[in-house]
Order: structure tokens, then sequence, then C-alpha cells
């Protein structure tokens, strides 16, 4: 069999239902007794295991074998649902996903047996329990496999696997200061900026936070990605003051890899019963949800393309025919026939341009469905009661947002869990509930789609954000001391930002909102932040419904022909010349005592234009980019009408002040100008 005709189609479907077990496998970390749950999951591993098998994947379909089999156990009552049970099956997940990342990645599931999972799988299904797995993995250390020092996750795993792929050292670094070290956590931040040059470091033992609360001896461990050597590396730790002894391990064998993340997951954890629950734990509250199921038909994303484009020609030449009318002779009965069918050709289009963005538009929750794992195993990690409650998960959006829009909420996310939710006993400290919220919310306004993250934890330290915008050089004392609410906030999208007083393999570098920010306005979207101290902070993120077709308005600056999306326009007006103030050398104009920008866009687009004289009108496009009002200054009105987006190719990418171009009914080009960087 030529598997290649079908491996879009396994892609797909391997990962619809790699997504709908990670949903399962949170709900029975919450309902371990609801058999439907279990029998959800069980189909789920069926499934997997009869495609990777079809499809000659066979270390993924032997992995899916010994897993249902651990599934068809626990359905018997042989092996009981523990919470080290479930982490096992999340590992299994992991690793299934992984083989499917190869696969997307390289056309083939990889040289990965995944031996030492399979193992534990076959012992827990031989012994209904635990305990004897452990005494097993730590006969495989007697027997020569090293043990590490830190408790290694899948995703450090994941992650030093791709080092070795990309020739990149992996290694397991433990320094030892000297016990006459006083300021230990200060030796530590030296220690780690020195790191930072010569590597990435993607875990620590004890955590970052310990280590800047002193909470360790004289020792700690790190793993770390590198392209120098081992020696070099020790050499350069070595030079440090109060620096006793330095181990430099390299990390060489995935099995040995995986046979520690089998005895880190399978550990007896000493957390309290709270923790267990947290992370996506509504399922205790509400019953089980049933996996969504249906009835499609998977359509190529470029096939629809191809039928976008076409709605996109009959518009245009609607457009052409509109513009015909004008000169069509003035014969009554032959205007009322033209109309008509002027008016037929309009429905029909609709109806097609309707029909056509519906098949084009996904539920959100095909992206949201993805955080209630990452936010279970965050909690973990941070040693925080985290609950991610989501709502408006069937609000649609546009195939080629959806695409786009994970990596910024993943980012904001993390800084919700990391930096914005306290520690529990702080927020019992604080007269909060031990639990932390995030709230994730979708709604449809208008022609766009908002997406809200709202926590509730300490909010945003405006001392500290203005200390730190000083230090890395971002402003001065002076400016951050007469800059308003927004403005303070405004700086959190600058590159290398950060309020984070340690950098952790979370958070705390500096390259996360902006990012999010670039990323979000690449859409044609906006981001804007409310936050009170001690309350929490929610980031408001408006994205278009789609990036195919919009209601534009029309206008001219000198000779030529620009567009704007309707939905920024505010108003237009009219304004004589002595209306127009200059304030700071910049021009403003005072409306319903707000101050609005003015922004001559002759002059940043590069455009001739006459002089006019004295107490003329000007025609002014009042414009919104998020809760900021700007004036933009145009020769005169088109008027308004529905465009086809049309991608100005690479070679105009990097003009910001334009985010795309139409051909409009004379067959002319008319460029849509981009409100993220005009409006600035």
């Amino acid at each position: 069999m030529d598997k290649n005709q079908y491996l879009n189609i396994f892609i797909e479907e391997a990962s619809e239902n790699l997504q709908n077990l990670n949903q399962s496998l949170l709900e029975l970390e919450n309902n371990p007794e609801n058999i439907s749950i279990l029998d959800s999951i069980f189909r789920i591993a069926h499934t997997l295991k009869g495609m990777s098998a079809t499809m000659g994947f066979n270390r993924m379909s032997g992995l899916t074998h010994v897993m249902e089999d651990v599934l068809q156990g626990i359905k018997d009552g042989k092996v009981k649902v523990t919470e080290e049970i479930i982490n096992l099956l999340f590992n299994s997940f992991d690793a299934l996903d992984g083989y499917v990342k190869s696969i997307i990645d390289t056309g083939d599931e990889g040289d990965d047996d995944n031996t030492d999972l399979i193992n534990v799988l076959r012992n827990v299904l031989s012994s209904g329990k635990l305990s004897e797995v452990a005494g097993n993995t730590r006969k495989n250390d007697e027997q020569g496999i090293s043990q590490s020092k830190i408790n290694v996750d899948a995703f450090t795993q994941n992650a030093i696997n791709k080092a070795r792929e990309m020739d990149m050292n992996a290694y397991e670094i433990t320094v030892h200061l000297d016990k006459g070290c006083v300021l230990k956590s200060a030796r530590a931040f030296v220690i780690f900026k020195t790191l930072e040059m010569y590597s990435d470091i993607i875990k620590s033992e004890p955590s970052v936070t310990d280590i800047e609360d002193e909470k360790f001896e004289f020792s700690f461990t790190v793993i770390v990605i590198s392209k120098y050597d081992r020696d070099f590396i020790e050499k350069e730790l070595s030079k440090i003051t109060e620096v006793e002894k330095v181990e430099v391990n390299s990390l060489e064998k995935t099995g040995e890899m995986l046979v520690k993340t089998a005895k880190a997951d399978l550990k007896t954890t000493t957390a309290s019963k709270h923790t267990l629950d947290t992370g996506a734990r509504q399922a205790d509250k509400t019953p089980s949800k049933n996996i969504r199921t249906n009835k499609t038909v998977r359509v190529d994303i470029e096939r629809l393309d191809v039928l976008l484009n076409l709605v996109g020609e009959l518009i245009i030449q609607k457009s052409r025919l509109e513009d015909v009318y004008k000169d069509v002779s003035k014969d009554k009965n032959q205007v009322q026939v033209y109309e008509e069918t002027l008016k037929h050709l309009e429905r029909i289009i609709n109806s097609l341009h309707d029909a056509v963005m519906k098949v084009r538009m996904v539920p959100v929750e095909v992206v949201f469905n993805r955080f209630p794992r990452m936010i279970r195993d965050l909690s973990k990690e941070l040693g925080k009661e985290i609950v991610l409650s989501m709502s408006g998960e069937d609000t649609e959006l546009d195939r080629t947002v959806i695409d786009e829009i994970s990596e910024p909420l993943v980012h904001i996310l993390r800084n919700a869990a990391d930096h914005g939710i306290e520690k529990p006993e702080k927020r019992l400290e604080l007269g909060k509930p031990e639990q932390g919220h995030i709230n994730m919310r979708a709604y449809q306004e208008g022609n766009n789609v908002v997406i809200e993250i709202e926590d509730d934890g300490q909010g945003i330290n405006f001392e500290k954000l203005k200390k730190s915008a000083v230090e890395k050089g971002l402003a001065t004392a002076e400016q951050v001391h007469n800059a308003t609410e927004k403005q303070l906030l405004d700086l959190l999208f600058l590159p290398s930002m950060s309020t984070a007083d340690t950098i952790s393999d979370i958070s705390g570098r500096g390259v996360g909102l902006d990012v999010v920010k670039t990323k979000i306005e690449s859409l044609s979207g906006t981001i804007d932040i409310e936050t009170e101290v001690g309350k929490g902070t929610k980031f408001i993120i408006r994205l278009p419904l789609t990036l195919a077709m919009i209601q534009a308005l029309l206008f001219y600056i000198g000779e030529e022909r620009y567009a704007l999306p309707i939905n920024n326009v505010k108003k237009i007006v009219k304004l004589k010349t002595d209306e127009i103030k200059l304030v700071q050398n910049k021009e403003v104009w005072l409306m319903d005592e707000t101050i609005v920008p003015i922004v001559r866009l002759d002059k940043v687009l590069g455009v001739p234009r006459e002089s006019q004289p004295e107490n003329t009108v000007q025609t002014v496009v009042v414009v919104n980019k998020g809760d900021k009002l700007y004036g933009l200054t145009v020769d005169r009105l088109v008027g308004q009408q529905e465009i086809v987006i049309k991608n100005i190719g690479k070679y105009l990418s990097n003009i910001r002040t334009i985010s795309g171009a139409t051909i409009l009914g004379d067959g002319k080009v008319a460029l849509i100008l981009d409100i993220n960087y005009i409006a600035q």
C-alpha cells in the first residue's frame, strides 16, 4: 500500500483522537469511577492501534496495544485507577503524541521503541499495582543505568532528544558552593547568568524559585542544552568565586531518560489531596462531557481557497457591473431589468460567500482543548492549585486565524500561572481561597471574536514595572513617572521586558508578550490589559472573524485609493484647519473631551499632495485601535464596499503600514492600511 496517499488523513484523524484522549484522561483523573469515560478512552486507544497498524507504524501500534491491555485491566477491576496510573497513562499519551509529531515532521514515526514505558505498562498489568514496577526500575539502575539527580519529565525529555537531533549537547550540571558562602542566592544568580551565555537551561532542581529563596543546601543541579563541550562549560563555571566543585555529565541515552521519566512520574506524591484535584477539575461538579462526534467531510483547505478565490472574483465582477451601471443609458425598462439582475446576482454571491465562510469556520474549542492538560501540569510543577474554567468554546473563527492563535494563548496562560497566581499559602495569608482561578472566555462582538484570559492572582505591580523598564533602558525615570497606567502596561509588550524576579523554564526571560502582540497584530487583531493589584489581570484579545473578505471604507489620498476595515472606523468628520491644535509638536483634535491624535496619511505613506490654503475643510476618519482613538486625514471619500483581501506577497511584506491589497471593480488595485502600525 502507498501510505503517502493516506498520510494526511491519518495525521488529521490521529491528532483529533489524541485531543479527545487528552480530554478524556483529564476527566478520568477527576472521576476515576466513571465507566463511560474509561470506555471512551478504550475506544480511542483501539482506534489509534488500528489506524497506526494499517499505516505500518508498528511502534505506535505496539504502544497502543499494551495501553489498551492496561485499560482492559482497569475495566475488569484488576488495576485500580490511582494518581500514579493516571500519570502513566499521560506518559503514554505523550509518547503517542511524540510519534504523531514525528510523522508530521518526517513522514515516519522514528526509532524510539519506548521499551521502558511498555515494560512499565506490562508490569502494571501483571501485578495490578506500581510498587513492583518501582522495584523493577531500581533493578535497572543496579544493572548499570546511571540515575539522574533531576526528575526528567516528558517536556525535558523531548527537548533533549530534539537537541541531539540538532547535534547539540545535553548536560546535567551539579554546582557545589563553598560552605562559607553567605549569599547563596546571589551566587546562584551569577551561575545562572553564566550558564545562559553558553547554554539554554531547561530544568532546575531545586526550582529556580527555591534557589532564589535560598531553599537549598550548598548545591543545585540543572539540565542544559549547549553547543559547547563539557570541559569548556566546566571551566567557565569553575572560574566563579565561591564555587567549590562543578560536575558536568553528558545525557546521551534516550532509553535512560525514559526510565528516569517513569521513576519520576510513578513516585508516590506527598502533596495534599487538594493538590491532586487541581488543573481541570471542573468535572467534579458537572457531568462528564461526551466526546462530540460531528458528521463532517474533510476537505483540503487548498480546495476551499480555490473556491474562495472564485467567490472573490464574483464580488469583483459585481462591483464592475455597479460601475458599468452608471454609464447605462437612462432607458427606464433597461435600467429596471439591469437592477433586478444585479440584485439577484448580489443575493447569489452573498449566499455563496456565507456558505464558503461557514465551511472555513472552526470552533475555538479546537485550541482551547489543549489547555486543561497544560494547566494541570503547570499547577503540579509550580506547586500551585490552579483551576482553569473555559466558556464560549463553540465560538467560531476562520481556520487561518485558529492555526495562528494557539502560541499567543499559551504564552498568556503560562504567565498567568507563573506570575499571576500566588502560592496556596500566600493566597491564604491574603484572605483568598487556596485555589487560583484562570477564566478563559470567547465570544463574538460584531465582526470580531474576543478572547479573554483572566486570573484572580496578584495583578501587575506598577512600581516593579517602572523599575524594570528603567533598568532595562526601555524608558527614562521621568517617562515612567509621568506615564499613564495604559502607557505603563504597553511597556510589557516591549522586547526583553519582564517583571519576573527569577528566570525559570516557564517564564521570566522577557520573550513572551512582545511575541504575543506581534502575532496578534499580524492577524489584524489587538490586545489590551486590565489589571488591579491584589485582584488579578485580564488580557483581552480581539480578532477578525475572517482574513478573507471584509467591509471596507475606500478613500483617496492624492490620486491613489486606499481601504480601511470598516470595523476600525468610529466616525468621519470635517474639520477646519484651526480646529486642529498643536500640543508638544503633535497635531491633536479635541472630540467630546477626548484628545484625538491626528495622523497625516499623506506623510506616513509618502504620497505627494497639493498644499491647501488656510481654513480649508479637512476630512478626518476617526479610527479606534483598542481603546485609543486616532484621526486619519484623507483627501476625499469613495464609500463603503465589500472587498476581497489579497496577499501582497513576500517582496512587500516588510512594508508594515500595508496589510494587504484588493482589486476594485475597475480592475485597479487599492492598498489596505494596517491600523496597528499607522496609529502609533
